[in-house]
C-alpha cells in the first residue's frame, strides 16, 4: 500500500520508512507540513502517518484540511505529547488512531495494519480468494498447502487484486501503489509482474485476467 510519512525527525523518519518498506508498503516521505499538505491536495495515500510538531504547517493544521476536503483516507498521529486531552483533541479533528512517542515498532506496525484493514473493510490481516491465501502480517502467501515465495512489489500486486476479486485495475492503480515519488515508473514493469505472479500461482483456484487497454482482474474460477 502507498503511505505519505510526514516525519520531520531524520532518524525517526528513516527508520519507519526502513521498517514499513520491508513490509511491502512503498512510502512518501516528507519533513515539511506545508510540503505534505501540497502534496495531499492532489494525491490520495492508503494511509498518512503524521507527525504533530512540524515546520511549515504543523500535523493538526494538515489534518483539519485533509478532513475539509473530505478525504477520508485513514490518518494515523505520532507525537511526544501524551496529554489526553491531545489525544482527544487529534481523535475530534479526525484522527483514525494515535500513538505516542517512543514506541515500539511492532505497535506501529499493528496499527498500521489495523488501518489499512478498516480502510479495505476486511475483519483480518487474512486475504482468501479462492485456494490462494495471503497474510498481511507475515507476508507470507499460500496456494492450497503450497506456500508461494513471491518478491515484495509481487506479493504487493498480489494483495491489491485479491482483496478486491472483480474489480478492475488498471497499469496506473498498480503503479501508484508500488512506487513512490522519488522512483523511476516503467509501466512496462507492471506486464512483467503479472506474469510473473501467474507463473507462480498456477494451479490455484484462480486466474488474473488481463483486459487489454484496461486492466486486470483476479477472479475465482468458479466465477472466471
Amino acid at each position: 500500500m502507498r503511505i505519505l510519512l510526514v516525519e520531520d525527525t531524520r532518524d525517526v523518519g528513516e527508520a519507519i520508512r526502513r521498517r514499513l518498506e520491508t513490509t511491502g508498503h512503498v512510502i512518501d516521505w516528507e519533513t515539511d507540513g506545508q510540503a505534505a499538505a501540497d502534496i495531499l491536495d492532489f494525491t490520495d495515500y492508503d494511509l498518512v502517518i503524521l507527525d504533530v510538531m512540524l515546520p511549515g504547517l504543523d500535523g493538526f493544521g494538515i489534518l483539519k484540511r485533509i478532513r475539509a476536503s473530505r478525504k477520508t483516507m485513514p490518518v494515523l498521529i505520532l507525537t511526544a505529547r501524551s496529554e489526553v486531552e491531545d489525544r482527544v483533541g487529534a481523535l475530534d479533528l479526525g484522527a483514525d488512531d494515535y500513538l505516542v512517542k517512543p514506541f515500539d515498532f511492532r505497535e506501529l506496525e499493528a496499527r498500521v495494519r489495523v488501518l489499512l484493514r478498516r480502510r479495505g473493510g476486511d475483519a483480518t490481516n487474512v486475504i482468501a480468494c479462492g485456494d490462494l491465501i495471503l497474510d498481511r502480517q507475515s507476508r507470507s502467501v499460500r496456494v492450497g498447502n503450497r506456500e508461494i515465495q513471491l518478491k515484495r512489489r509481487e506479493i504487493t500486486i498480489l494483495e491489491i487484486l485479491a482483496s478486491r476479486p472483480g474489480r478492475m485495475f488498471s497499469k496506473a492503480d498498480l503503479m501508484d501503489q508500488l512506487y513512490g515519488f522519488d522512483e523511476t515508473v516503467n509501466s512496462n514493469a507492471i506486464e512483467l509482474y503479472v506474469s510473473r505472479l501467474r507463473k507462480k500461482i498456477e494451479g490455484a483456484r484462480v486466474r488474473i485476467i488481463t483486459h487489454r487497454g484496461i486492466g486486470y482482474q483476479m477472479v475465482p474460477d468458479d466465477t472466471a
